[in-house]
């Protein structure tokens, strides 16, 4: 056995040192913006992938110690186990309020929010709602399973028509429990909404184009011209009562068809203009 082996095996199977990549190339590394610490989400959910694109674009974008992200009540609330930034609690539905106050004090750091559906459209409908209209300068990412997650499985604002939940064991009626909601529909009609896009992480191509919207998300706080709002729909195979496979059949044959992935608002050129010219003095 040659020198370089014997540093890394001891027995069949068991590595007892760092492997040696001289000749490798290195195509995937774990960011340095996370923690070590075993992310617990339910398999198939899509909070852990949408944490993982979210940390990369921390990283890309060098912005580690300037950033502030907010959690609130729900799965969401342990993004801040995961990722290594510094964070700061909200009350149920209030991230919106704290990214507020944080962002006023704090104006050179960015601040983002990381919600679900039940905290961001039912409890913290006022919040949000009132945040975008003043045009915060401050980043929203909305992750719309279509349920409350953390707390059984209970009936969200976007829960689909027909969609059984523990309190709408029969399915969700329209005629007494009104219809979902669209969010970034909803939103992307306030004067202070800058940047609004909904978009999917379920497979590789949909966690590509969402990785771009938080990253063009977080970008747009340079301007400081409004709020930017990144819906993400995604999938809770434990309260669906699914396999993972099964759910993202039906993202595709159901949610998609309510919930459409794309751009809803998007900055006018004068204002991407401004921003290529803020990034170009950047790099000098």
């Amino acid at each position: 056995m040659s020198e370089e082996k014997e540093k890394i095996v001891e027995a069949p199977g068991c590595l007892t040192a760092e492997p040696d990549l001289e000749g490798y190339e290195l195509v995937y590394e774990k960011p340095h913006t996370f923690t070590d610490v075993p992310m617990h989400y339910c398999p198939g959910c899509g909070h852990s992938t949408a944490h993982k694109i979210l940390g990369e674009v921390i990283q890309e974008l060098g912005i580690q110690n300037n950033i502030i992200g907010v959690a609130p009540v729900g799965c969401s609330v342990f993004a801040y186990d995961y990722l290594d930034i510094d964070w700061q609690e909200a009350a149920h539905g209030r991230a919106t309020a704290v990214a507020t106050g944080i962002k006023r004090i704090r104006p050179e750091n960015y601040v983002f929010t990381y919600q679900g559906d039940g905290d961001l459209a039912a409890i913290g409908t006022a919040e949000t709602i009132h945040c975008i209209n003043r045009g915060e300068n401050v980043t929203i990412i909305f992750i719309n399973n279509g349920v409350y997650g953390m707390t059984s499985g209970q009936m969200a604002p976007t829960s689909l028509a027909g969609m059984k939940t523990t309190t709408s064991p029969y399915g969700r009626d329209i005629k007494t429990m009104g219809s979902p909601i669209k969010v970034s529909e909803l939103i992307a009609n306030l004067p202070g909404a800058f940047y609004v896009t909904r978009q999917a992480v379920h497979t590789a191509n949909y966690v590509r184009k969402a990785k771009k919207a938080i990253m063009n998300g977080l970008r747009y706080q340079k301007l400081g011209l409004g709020t930017s709002f990144i819906e993400i729909v995604s999938n809770c195979p434990s309260n669906w009562k699914m396999t993972p496979l099964q759910t993202i059949d039906f993202i595709n044959n159901e949610m998609l068809h309510y919930y459409p992935l794309g751009d809803v608002k998007l900055p006018s050129k004068e204002a991407l203009d401004a921003l290529a010219e803020i990034e170009k003095g950047e790099k000098k």
